[in-house]
């Protein structure tokens, strides 16, 4: 007899009606989550699964950002799964390219590519209380599930800030994550707006080539040095043929943050020993009074995301270089104007503004029993 959850024990469809495909499991995503999810369902014995992925590759957020510097602010040996740890790490922080490698390789190596159907956008999805199902409409067809997993991140969706006159700008404009492989800053003057963890990556990319190159700046952060460095052979045969080696590697990374976190919690002098560091970081590479006075946030480490770069300071502090810290009131065919009044000349904008997390639109497309929407248990209308 035929579980209720299989695909024999569902109904033909009516004439006339959508073929709605059934299954036990819909994972929604292909990026970290995504595939995790699937692998996980598979080694437990779970066949019965499909995940719908809107574009034509895996990788979720490392497939959409591949703008210049792109890189994990997390380890190597860290951020990737405990069960497919990777020796041949080129660096012990993974570059946007090689992780999307990684993601590549461990949805091939693990069978989760046959489960994958690519080019199906999800539209909506909804609980059918009668059939005790998911109904999930996509782009290129109609699902029914036993189980709906949301693996879409929340660094999927850019978020764009409302400025008066951007639909005038007759330049380059893009934002961070749907970056334009064509485009060069060779001789433009270009505005990078932001100043995050996307921004610092950019910023010392492109500062060289730009003819001039002005950052707009809400929120000062903390930038500290960055302790990247290449993985050497020696450690990559280590990992290969002692695999305990890296997991122990592993193990000491994640306790080395968790201790760091709740050192910042418990430990004050530790937030101030880090905070000098961020001012002896700055000051070694930015002189002007006035922009260290600028970069200077006037809240304690650790409120906001500490940011990791080498190269961002001194890459305002070049000739061909400037920090901006007045809001921004309007845009012109080829300037920004911001509220002092000054009109600064640009030929492209770079929008590193992040991205709709508590308010990403997939919550607003998922609802749940009773009707009630995904987005109301995020305080979100839609």
């Amino acid at each position: 007899m035929a579980s209720p959850d299989s695909p024999a024990a569902a109904a033909g469809p009516a004439a006339g009606d959508p073929v709605v495909l059934p299954v036990t499991f819909a994972i929604i995503g292909t990026g970290f989550s995504g595939l995790g999810a699937a692998i996980a369902l598979r080694r437990a014995g779970y066949r019965d699964l499909v995940l719908l992925e809107r574009a034509d590759d895996v990788g979720g957020t490392w497939r959409d950002n591949t703008y210049p510097g792109c890189r994990c602010d997390v380890q190597s040996n860290l951020y990737s799964f405990s069960f497919a740890p990777k020796p041949d790490w080129s660096e012990t922080y993974p570059s946007q390219p090689e992780l999307r490698a990684y993601l590549r390789q461990i949805a091939a190596d693990y069978g989760v590519l046959r489960d994958i159907r690519f080019g199906h956008e999800v539209l909506g999805a909804r609980w059918e209380d009668q059939e005790g199902r998911w109904r999930i409409s996509t782009s290129q067809g109609e699902f029914s599930a036993r189980y709906l997993i949301a693996g879409t991140g929340a660094l999927v969706e850019p978020s764009l800030p409302d400025i008066p006159g951007i639909e005038k700008f007759a330049g380059t404009i893009m934002h961070s994550a749907r970056w334009d492989a064509g485009w060069s800053a060779a001789g433009n003057r270009v505005a990078v707006i932001g100043t995050g963890a996307s921004a610092i990556q950019i910023v010392p990319e492109i500062q060289p080539a730009a003819g001039h190159l002005t950052v707009f700046q809400r929120t000062p952060a903390y930038v500290l040095p960055h302790t990247n460095r290449p993985v050497t052979p020696a450690e990559r045969r280590l990992y290969k043929y002692l695999p305990v080696t890296q997991r122990a590697a592993r193990t000491a990374t994640y306790w080395t943050r968790e201790l760091l976190a709740v050192g910042f919690l418990m430990r004050p002098q530790i937030l101030a020993r880090a905070e000098g560091m961020w001012r002896a970081h700055m000051e070694r590479s930015i002189a002007d009074p006035d922009t260290r006075r600028q970069l200077t946030p006037d809240y304690r480490l650790g409120c906001k995301r500490v940011l990791l770069s080498n190269e961002f300071y001194p890459a305002l502090a070049a000739p061909n270089a400037g920090l901006v810290t007045e809001k921004i009131t309007e845009f012109t065919a080829d300037a920004i104007i911001t509220a002092d009044g000054v009109r600064h000349p640009v030929d492209a904008v770079i929008f590193a503004t992040g991205f709709h997390v508590t308010d990403n639109p997939m919550i607003g497309k998922i609802t749940g029993r009773g009707g009630r929407p995904l987005a109301s248990a995020y305080g979100q209308t839609y």
